[in-house]
């Protein structure tokens, strides 16, 4: 069974940037999305065997995220059930007999960290919500996470140490969630792989330079790690600031 997960920095732009394509040689049989930008019915894509969940924030052109599947789920929900924490369209919950699928877009810290407040109550709500997940059955969670969690997962690390997706209090609850039953698919098998980055900013030839981020992950529960078979970055399809990052596990069909 083949995820997919890629923020795509606003879905329709980024249509017209070749997702199609990538989409249709990707063979996935769940894609998920995150900062959609936009709300039901903008975009002209309806892929044939695939049932499609949106869930867009109430603000027009913000956050968003979806999920594409060739296999139905059992139910759907939006957001993590907390008022506070579900107007801008970050989660979508789709149940499988064998396992849950999240898909996520973790709120950003902003410059100066204007945001950091929120985004500590925030990671720990979502945290809870991934462990009662957890405690029915095991949970596949992806997204852009905004966090990029140890020193090896960015190309600049003491220089970013007080920087949005960097600050000791986000790589913390990273560690803290992880420590909750749950593995990062991509360090399971390549603990040690440096320079494999998911984001990089548009600024001074980033991208080319190779200077980024790893802030996209599929987190599995800690129970089915012996189910993954690949967990990839494909850091050459372009189309958004960030790249698809990729998941296959066995025996969940």
């Amino acid at each position: 069974m083949k995820f997919i997960s890629w923020n795509v920095n606003g879905f329709r732009a980024c249509l017209g940037k070749g997702f199609a394509d990538y989409f249709a040689q990707s063979g996935s049989d769940m894609f998920c999305l995150q900062e959609s930008k936009m709300q039901p019915g903008q975009a002209d894509f309806t892929p044939d065997g695939y049932h499609e969940y949106w869930n867009s924030a109430e603000k027009k052109g913000y956050s968003g995220t979806a999920i594409l599947t060739k296999n139905k789920p059992i139910s759907v929900s939006f957001g993590i059930g907390i008022e506070e924490h579900d107007h801008e369209g970050r989660v979508i919950t789709a149940e499988y007999e064998k396992f849950y699928l999240v898909t996520c877009y973790t709120p950003n810290s902003q410059r100066e960290l204007t945001r950091l407040e929120y985004r500590m109550t925030w990671e720990d709500a979502f945290a809870d919500y991934l462990a009662a997940l957890d405690q029915t059955k095991p949970v596949i969670l992806c997204g852009d996470l905004n966090v990029a969690h140890k020193e090896i997962d960015l190309k600049n690390p003491k220089t970013n140490t007080k920087n949005a997706g960097f600050t000791d209090q986000e790589r913390d609850k990273m560690t803290v969630l992880l420590g909750r039953g749950f593995v990062d698919s991509f360090r399971y098998l390549y603990p040690d792989e440096a320079d494999k980055y998911s984001w990089w900013s548009y600024m001074r030839q980033s991208r080319d330079r190779n200077i980024g981020w790893r802030i996209d992950y599929f987190l599995v529960s800690e129970r089915i790690a012996s189910n993954i078979v690949s967990a990839g970055i494909d850091a050459e399809i372009l189309g958004s600031d960030h790249c698809p990052v990729t998941l296959e596990m066995e025996g969940l069909d």
